[in-house]
Parts: structure tokens; C-alpha cells; sequence
């Protein structure tokens, strides 16, 4: 179980450092990364599945402890995930703007009288305008989809630890008000990732209202 555990650690944090080669790839070579990465991540997965069966054999003194070290290694390969989605998703879009300018500047534009360039430049000016305004739209929906991904991610944890807390207090006897505690405190933490969330919603809908 350690030997899985630190090896699966491991690969994680080879990943956390590829991810940060992504942006300074080449257009040619960039494919070859993210599939790299994809394998790598899904390995990671089947890894921790394996752990999880091993944690359940664990002596019960141990269970506890060892179950919330794998949900800690399962929280930071999901987001290892998220990010290498809204990468693919902002590279696509790019790439998709950038051949929609490349066949515009290469379309051939029949002339009648010498002021027929004016509204071309204008149209060119607005396409790249518009362009823009994408990708900036793109990129704000990304990391918005990240936030509410991330915080999707730590309810689940923090549901997960606050029913293993439960289980430890109950092994070792604490207090009914130490536990009455310990749930006010895990009810407040909920509250504010709802409203967290709401505000993240809130603001992605303004910004494709107003921008778009």
C-alpha cells in the first residue's frame, strides 16, 4: 500500500510539471503532450482505485487515516484533469479563430470602384474585434468552469472528511458537543461553497449578456 501510494505521488507531481510545459509546445508536438498527459492521468486513476480497495483492508485502527490520504492523491488528479480540458478546449478555439482569419484575409474581394477597400478594412477590424471578444468569453467560461468544477470537487471532500471525522470521534469517545461542533462548523463550510458557486454563476451569465 506506501509503495502505491508514494509512486502514485509521484507520478501526480511528474504531471503537475508536464502541465506547465503545455502553454510553450509547439503547435506540432502539443498533441503528442496532452496524450501523454491523458495516459499518464488515467494510469493515476487506475492507481488510485487499486489503493482504495487496499485501504479498505487496512486494520481499522489505520483505515481512517490511510482513505483520507487517497482522497487527498484523488482530489489533486482531478484537477490535474479540469486543467487539461480547458487547455484542449481554449487551444480548439484558437485554433478554430485562427482559420476563420486565415480564410477571410485569403478570400478574394472583387472591386467596382476605388472605395470598396474602406468597408473591407472596417469588416476586417470587426471580425478581429469579435475575435477577440471570443476568446476572451472562452477563456472567462474555462476558468469558470474550473472554479465550479474545483468547488464541486472540495464538497465532495469535505463531505467525505466530515463522515470520517464522525467515524474517528466516534472511535475515540469524543463529546456530543465536541461532534455538535464539528457539524455546525462542516454546515457553515457548505453554505459558503453554495454561495460561492451562486456568484460564479451569477457572473459568467453577466459577462455572455453584456458581451455577447
Amino acid at each position: 500500500m506506501e509503495t502505491l501510494y508514494h509512486q502514485t505521488n509521484k507520478q501526480i507531481q511528474e504531471v503537475q510539471s508536464l502541465m506547465g510545459r503545455l502553454e510553450n509546445t509547439d503547435r506540432q508536438s502539443v498533441h503528442l503532450l496532452e496524450n501523454d498527459l491523458q495516459a499518464r492521468i488515467d494510469q493515476i486513476f487506475s492507481h488510485l482505485e487499486r489503493m482504495e480497495i487496499l485501504a479498505g483492508k487496512e486494520p481499522p485502527n489505520r483505515r481512517q487515516n490511510v482513505k483520507l490520504r487517497v482522497d487527498q492523491l484523488k482530489y489533486d488528479v482531478q484537477h490535474l484533469q479540469t486543467a487539461l480540458r480547458n487547455f484542449q478546449h481554449r487551444r480548439y478555439s484558437r485554433g478554430t479563430q485562427d482559420r476563420e482569419r486565415e480564410e477571410l484575409m485569403s478570400r478574394t474581394f472583387t472591386t467596382n470602384d476605388a472605395d470598396t477597400s474602406i468597408p473591407i478594412d472596417e469588416t476586417l477590424q470587426l471580425n478581429s474585434n469579435l475575435n477577440n471578444a471570443h476568446r476572451g468569453m472562452d477563456d472567462l467560461l474555462g476558468s469558470g468552469s474550473s472554479i465550479l468544477t474545483g468547488l464541486r470537487d472540495q464538497r465532495d471532500t469535505l463531505k467525505g472528511t466530515h463522515k470520517k471525522m464522525l467515524d474517528v470521534a466516534n472511535m475515540l469517545g469524543l463529546s456530543n458537543t465536541v461532534m455538535r461542533l464539528i457539524e455546525k462548523r462542516a454546515t457553515q463550510d457548505k453554505f459558503v461553497m453554495i454561495g460561492g458557486m451562486l456568484l460564479t454563476c451569477v457572473v459568467i451569465f453577466l459577462v455572455v449578456k453584456y458581451l455577447g
